[in-house]
């Protein structure tokens, strides 16, 4: 459907201009979506803007009867929202699942937070006095979504900010308009949330993200993507002095010690590097190894590697689908991969491509000037640098900004030692990508740490965990 939701209604774009929406897989046509640009994103802001008061003026259990009904609504869809996610964003099944099982969970999350807490009762400052606070809404908020997760990043926002009565206005990425924002005004339509609670304006980000972000009319600019957006989009708030939250990339790393359990971390390699292809915000780019399990380690994850299937998810065959675009294919390709190979990086396995069906690479000999150690990969590379210390290790994890590292030790007082020492938001120890309740996070004033300590992996699929005589 190429048309905005607007106002609790379905309308053209003020250019009139469309785009076209393809399977990543085949190339063939999905459909078309409107490009908006700043005409229609002024319309949104207005709308919500007129919506807010109203929305937040009924009661928590109304709000949370709208957000349980959305979800049923998705719910009833889940087998169709499963393989449009796969169709539009590359991903195999798994990961379709899990997008939209997440993003349904995080209505239900959300409709649970809007009637548990208005407020807390204070130390008063005074004796003879009450002090109360309460929660009130922001207002209106902004939301630009990326490509990789689309449903999923966008309810992470959208479902706690409608609970307190927030309205939104929803931008998601121009590579998947349906799944990340078509799908969620259909729902809003589906279940009467009230006109400009919810509104969704797809776009180029240069036509309909930019304005939205800049937009005097928003409380809060919810990103998620890449760390030069973000810092472009924070340039922005400041001047106004409007609140941000941004979520952007990081150079994650993944430590193996010298005490390691080699095949335990490799296993959990696969993951860390080659979910969704790599194109994650929380894929490991840099496997830091100590000298003493570097050999036993590089050959794990080689022969994990080379025993992936890489194809079409919808075929039921493939392990890892299709990269999103060429334009981030011949970034991992040509700015990353390529470079560092003529830089002196060899390549263990992969290194090529067939359309946007790239090859699971392994490439060793990486050094901290490479772009393979120094750039966020965003793509099925697992780039291996080889140190002498656990001294070394930390020095040259903690010198990129990252999200999500781990660390492979079977000593889990020193796993644990370590990962107090990384500055990153989270950390596991013998684990990778683990779910610590993320959806039930709320934004904050502190810098969290997550450190998760586990034996084994929690859950690896079968490709994951793959022994030397897999497939």
């Amino acid at each position: 459907m190429s048309l905005l939701y607007i106002d609790g209604t379905w309308r053209a774009p003020a250019s009139g201009r469309t785009g076209m929406v393809r399977e990543k897989a085949t190339g063939a046509p999905l459909g078309r979506y409107a490009m908006g640009d700043a005409g229609d994103v002024d319309a949104a802001v207005h709308a919500a803007r007129a919506a807010q008061p109203g929305w937040a003026a009924l009661a928590a259990p109304e709000r949370a009867a709208y957000l349980r009904r959305m979800a049923d609504h998705l719910q009833g869809r889940f087998e169709e929202l499963v393989t449009l996610s796969m169709r539009e964003t590359g991903g195999v099944r798994a990961k379709g699942e899990d997008e939209v099982g997440t993003g349904i969970r995080q209505l239900h999350i959300s409709a649970v937070q809007a009637t548990e807490n208005a407020g807390d009762i204070l130390p008063p400052y005074k004796a003879g006095k009450l002090s109360l606070s309460r929660a009130v809404p922001l207002g209106v908020l902004g939301v630009i979504t990326p490509w990789n997760y689309p449903l999923n990043l966008a309810m992470r926002v959208v479902a706690p900010g409608l609970a307190f009565g927030n309205t939104i206005v929803l931008k998601p990425a121009e590579l998947t308009p349906v799944i990340g924002g078509q799908v969620l005004a259909e729902a809003a339509e589906h279940v009467g949330l009230p006109p400009g609670v919810l509104n969704v304006v797809t776009g180029e980000g240069v036509d309909a993200g930019r304005p939205l972000a800049a937009h005097p009319g928003v409380d809060l600019v919810d990103f998620t993507g890449s760390r030069q957006v973000g810092l472009e989009i924070a340039a922005a708030a400041a001047a106004g002095l409007r609140p941000v939250r941004l979520e952007l990339g990081g150079d994650n790393a993944f430590l193996v010690l010298d005490d390691a359990d080699v095949e335990l971390a490799a296993s959990c390699a696969m993951i860390a590097s080659l979910e969704f292809q790599g194109q994650t915000c929380i894929s490991s780019s840099r496997h830091i190894v100590t000298r003493a399990v570097a050999r036993p380690y590089i050959a794990a994850i080689t022969r994990r590697a080379e025993a992936l299937r890489v194809g079409d998810p919808l075929s039921g065959e493939a392990d890892l689908g299709p990269l999103i675009s060429e334009a981030q294919r011949d970034r991992v390709h040509r700015t990353i991969v390529e470079p560092s190979v003529a830089m002196g990086a060899r390549i263990a396995t992969g290194g090529t491509f067939d359309g946007l069906f790239y090859r699971p690479t392994v490439l060793t000999e990486v050094t901290p000037d490479m772009p393979a150690f120094t750039e966020e990969i965003f793509g099925p590379v697992l780039p291996v640098t080889v140190v002498e210390s656990e001294e070394e290790a930390i020095a040259l994890t903690n010198g990129y900004p990252m999200l999500m590292n781990s660390v492979f030790t079977q000593d889990l007082m020193r796993g644990m030692r370590v990962a107090e020492r990384l500055q990153a938001g989270e950390v596991h120890v013998n684990d990778a990508h683990a779910r610590h309740g993320a959806e039930d996070q709320m934004a904050g004033f502190t810098k969290r740490q997550w450190i998760g300590l586990q034996r084994t992996p929690l859950t690896l699929p079968a490709w994951a965990a793959a022994p030397s005589d897999a497939r």
